[in-house]
């Protein structure tokens, strides 16, 4: 079997947890003291880091002995706790691409909902679909150009 990166351009797969009621900063520190959990990297809300005493974190990436988990806080694109948004129950599946518009197509094409354009934030390149069983994947390309901003 021919390997599949080269076709579909994917380099990794990451869980993330969302945590409600703007807890991320405490499940890092637990997962700190119970599992020795190291942070590599945080990344937090550019807008929300004056208004607050613990700013929104879009994602703490964390390692647990040869394993990856990325934490982050539930809100929606309004800075909001999120807590309306049920769906996943709490699970962000993360997906890093070459291309990340490339791999939203596909999987649009394969029945997923396109639920976050492709934009590029702070940490990089992003979108995220919504397969067909209600679980959002992040795909994401860390620290690359959105076209648009090249053009």
């Amino acid at each position: 079997m021919a390997d599949e990166t080269a076709t579909t351009g994917l380099l990794g797969f990451k869980p993330q947890l969302v945590v409600p009621g703007m807890k991320a900063e405490a499940a890092v520190q637990f997962y700190k003291a119970a599992f020795g959990a190291k942070e590599l990297l945080r990344v937090a809300h550019p807008k929300r880091k004056a208004e607050q005493e613990l700013p929104l974190i879009l994602s703490a990436e964390l390692k647990i002995g040869s394993s990856f988990l990325l934490v982050s806080d539930r809100f929606d694109d309004a800075g909001e706790d999120g807590s309306a948004v049920a769906s996943g129950g709490g699970i962000l599946l993360r997906l890093e691409a070459e291309d990340v518009d490339a791999v939203m197509k596909k999987a649009a094409a394969a029945g997923a909902e396109i639920v976050g354009e492709v934009t590029e934030a702070e940490g990089g390149v992003h979108g995220k679909v919504r397969d067909p069983f209600g679980v959002v994947w992040a795909i994401a390309a860390v620290d690359k150009k959105c076209p648009e901003a090249e053009a």
